[in-house]
């Protein structure tokens, strides 16, 4: 079995011992090019604001143009900052890098083409290579999602130095009715009531591994603060999402929510 199918046949076997219904597929395969993409939300954790920028610089500098020889492409880089977010307590000194790719096997191999790239090999030693009583980061964790069939590849559609990110995470009670709010994005027709409203998707993707499981992972886009607070209010009093939401079909869909309000980091090509 190539291990492509086996990936993907895993992934399967899975989901279905968790009583899962499988995420809706295009009918064109991830690895033509042209379908859904295989996702990851990398989260990385620092003890303090020195070593986060010595990360961000790096990611900025060298790593992101490392990944992009390696066909990653486009790279996001994020930071959350207690301004945008009145219930954090301080700034996260956390840094979020979206990647996407594919295939499995184009995810699977990505480090094996890093460490064959001379160009990053110095910049990488002197960043990563520190001891272990000094880690530039303190660890990651790594969430990987499956795109949607509305939104098969990560998108970017806002430009500026004001622009902001929402990064919100939907978490269902079990899986039968995260595929009931993974079909009311798709199906329903959430995401394109999303495009039409001017809430700009970067990316939907439901979880396969990570987490917090059951659930999905979505980001939108706004040119300033101003743009996320009217548009969400639109989209409150939107006709078509007051029908949606008052189908019973889609009832008891979501858990929990989480809310994030991130800015690009320098360097981040979302």
């Amino acid at each position: 079995m190539k291990r492509r199918e086996f990936i993907m046949t895993a992934g399967l076997a899975a989901m279905a011992g968790a009583g899962c219904k499988p995420v809706p597929m295009t009918t064109q395969a991830p690895e033509a090019g042209g379908g859904q993409q295989l996702l990851q939300l990398r989260t990385f954790s620092f003890a303090t604001e020195e070593k986060l920028k010595i990360y961000a610089d790096f990611l900025a500098q060298s790593l992101i143009p490392a990944l992009n020889r390696a066909g990653v492409t486009p790279v996001g880089a994020f930071r959350m900052f207690k301004a945008d977010n009145p219930k954090a307590t301080a700034d996260e000194l956390v840094i979020r890098v979206l990647l996407q790719f594919p295939d499995a096997g184009s995810m699977l191999t990505l480090s094996r083409r890093l460490a064959a790239d001379a160009t990053l090999a110095p910049a990488a030693q002197a960043v990563l290579g520190t001891p272990m009583k000094d880690p530039v980061y303190l660890r990651y964790e790594t969430q990987l999602l499956l795109a949607f069939p509305q939104c098969p590849k990560v998108e970017r559609p806002t430009s500026g130095a004001d622009r902001v990110f929402q990064l919100r995470i939907y978490e269902s009670h079990n899986c039968e009715r995260a595929a009931r709010k993974i079909e009311m994005f798709n199906e329903g027709g959430e995401i394109a009531l999303f495009r039409r409203l001017g809430m700009n998707p970067v990316f939907f993707g439901s979880s396969i591994a990570g987490t917090r499981l059951p659930n999905l992972h979505y980001m939108v886009s706004f040119e300033t603060t101003a743009a996320m607070d009217a548009g969400w209010k639109k989209f409150r009093d939107d006709p078509t999402w007051l029908k949606l939401k008052d189908n019973p079909k889609f009832k008891d869909t979501v858990s929990n929510i989480t809310n994030l309000i991130l800015r690009p980091l320098p360097g981040s090509q979302i």
